[in-house]
């Protein structure tokens, strides 16, 4: 399973192997089902203390974000988003899923950075951030993610995946919030301020 503690609704073995087998291929360095698994953990977090409104939609989602990965293509929420509704109508229609609000959380993955944290609802922002949260996590923790991000986009040449990951990574820095909703912001922005930091550091060209 992708969560320790009792999820919403159960998944059918064979949804679950297609979905495992979904974040298998291609090869990736971070966005894999660990990765997911870290989300659910932080998707936990957040039933906890605050709650959610639409507990299955979210954890669907978060379940299916990332399953069609492609360093650099710019469908692959679009088309995680529609293979979560196959996988839903072949295996959960019986799971009271509602799948337009399903795929609106997905593509809000599709913008982290350039979302307006005033238009989220309190599900979408609790969401995105869920999904962000490893901004805000331990040092070696933080790097680690960042040094496969480097691995999945190692197609693109050095230069122009640098110059990329410098924008995206300044452009986080600079805003008001990482965070959108207060109980993420509270608890991680400090952190993932000095990880965006010491990332950026590690990206400036060469002195001299």
């Amino acid at each position: 399973m992708f969560s320790s503690r009792p999820p919403p609704f159960a998944l059918p073995p064979a949804c679950e192997a297609a979905l495992r087998a979904a974040y298998a291929r291609p090869p990736r360095a971070y966005h894999t089902a660990d990765h997911v698994a870290e989300v659910v953990a932080e998707y936990e977090r957040v039933a906890l203390a605050v709650g959610w409104e639409h507990p299955r939609d979210v954890y669907w989602a978060i379940l299916c974000h990332d399953a069609i990965y492609e360093a650099g293509r710019p469908d692959n929420e679009a088309r995680s988003a529609a293979l979560a509704r196959r996988l839903a109508g072949a295996w959960l229609r019986g799971a009271g899923l509602d799948l337009d609000r399903v795929e609106a959380l997905i593509l809000l993955t599709a913008r982290h950075g350039a979302l307006d944290a005033g238009a989220l609802g309190r599900d979408a922002a609790h969401f995105v951030d869920c999904d962000m949260a490893i901004l805000g996590a331990a040092p070696a923790r933080f790097d680690a993610y960042d040094d496969a991000i480097a691995i999945e986009f190692a197609a693109v040449p050095r230069d122009a995946y640098r110059a990329g990951r410098r924008r995206f990574l300044a452009s986080l820095l600079a805003a008001p919030r990482i965070f959108h909703s207060e109980l993420f912001h509270a608890r991680l922005d400090a952190a993932a301020r000095d990880n965006l930091a010491r990332a950026l550091a590690r990206l400036e060209p060469p002195a001299g």
